[in-house]
């Protein structure tokens, strides 16, 4: 018996020396790139042998079974390990084989501003799918820092950074006159009345921030310039100014619905870091139309075996810290008691 949890012990330590190489090795490959090489038949082989090696462990070694802080730390190490193996693509395609179960592990979708759609494109093979329920962007929101500042370069060489604040009058010296935000735009476009351009306001869907500039000289003489977002540095030979207009994001934001038949069964605005969950997936702001933000992009990932990686890291950290403080607070206080 002796010699048998030796052998446990030597391998579990080899194993654990490579768990390390592999770790420091994906690390320095990339996110796509490791989670090709984790999948892998070898590697696969390696994850489901440090599960069995540790349950056997436990089994093994019955002073894990007496003391709780350490059969948790081997307990969660094996939740941890087996839940990530039956979320991985292996798992994914061993449950479809056994029990008939077909989710998709990980891909995307992108849905128009007042659409509905369900159909999502996996990440390895681009194949497409379909959820069994369907997902309606109801609007799309972009946030920016603030303020925003609109930039101006003179053909002398000062530089300003101005506040962009609707009909504020800004000076920029004696010798610059001053300038004054007159209108903002979030979708500029020009239309004719009475037969002459008016610049207005589109609301229609689509996107070409501009702002209206009214330069005041020195000597009294205005002139209009239009500072467009999408083109820095839009200007005549004989302006005296280079305006530029820039808006930093912060956030973008989709307003989702749920829809199973007819009837909408969920809805939640999801940006970055903040998911929506149904259904068995988590849906993630992923990217968006960045011309007209007419559209999102939203990551789609199964959970399957995320709850029980969960489970497995509680009961680590818990493990941990009684073993290594809890359990000796306790110890002091119930001898200060007898």
């Amino acid at each position: 018996m002796y010699k048998y949890r030796r052998a446990i012990m030597w391998l579990g330590l080899l194993l654990i020396i490579v768990l390390t190489f592999l770790s420091i090795y994906g690390a320095f490959i990339g996110a796509e790139r490791a989670q090709q090489f984790f999948n892998q038949p070898p590697l696969v082989v390696y994850w489901t042998a440090l599960t069995i090696l540790l349950i056997v462990g436990i089994a093994a070694f019955r002073r894990l079974l007496r003391v709780p802080g350490l059969l948790l730390i081997h307990a969660g190490c094996v939740l941890i390990l087996a839940g990530g193996m039956w979320g991985s693509q292996a798992g994914h395609n061993l449950q479809k084989k056994l029990f008939g179960i077909d989710k998709i592990r990980t891909g995307r979708m992108a849905i128009y501003e007042g659409s509905i759609e369900n159909h999502v494109f996996l990440d390895v093979t681009n194949e497409q799918k379909d959820l069994p329920f369907s997902l309606k962007l109801k609007d799309f929101k972009i946030e920016y820092y603030q303020p925003v500042y609109l930039r101006i370069l003179s053909s002398d060489g000062p530089r300003w950074k101005v506040p962009v604040e609707t009909g504020k009058e800004v000076p920029l010296g004696d010798d610059a006159g001053t300038i004054k935000i007159v209108k903002s735009y979030e979708n500029f476009k020009i239309g004719i009345e009475e037969g002459k351009p008016v610049p207005f306001d589109d609301p229609s869907p689509g996107s070409n921030p501009a702002l209206e500039v009214q330069i005041t000289e020195p000597g009294g003489q205005t002139s209009t310039q239009y500072v467009f977002e999408r083109f820095p540095g839009h200007s005549h030979g004989q302006d005296k100014f280079l305006l530029s207009y820039h808006r930093v994001i912060s956030d973008y934001i989709s307003e989702l619905q749920i829809v199973k038949g007819d009837k909408v069964v969920a809805e939640k605005d999801i940006e970055v870091n903040h998911p929506l969950h149904f259904g068995g997936y988590h849906f993630y702001q992923s990217s968006y139309d960045d011309k007209a933000g007419q559209y999102t992009v939203l990551q789609v990932v199964s959970d399957t075996g995320l709850y029980v990686v969960y489970a497995g890291y509680w009961m680590l950290c818990l493990g941990v810290t009684w073993h290594m403080w809890l359990r000796h607070i306790f110890s002091r206080f119930k001898a200060k008691s007898t």
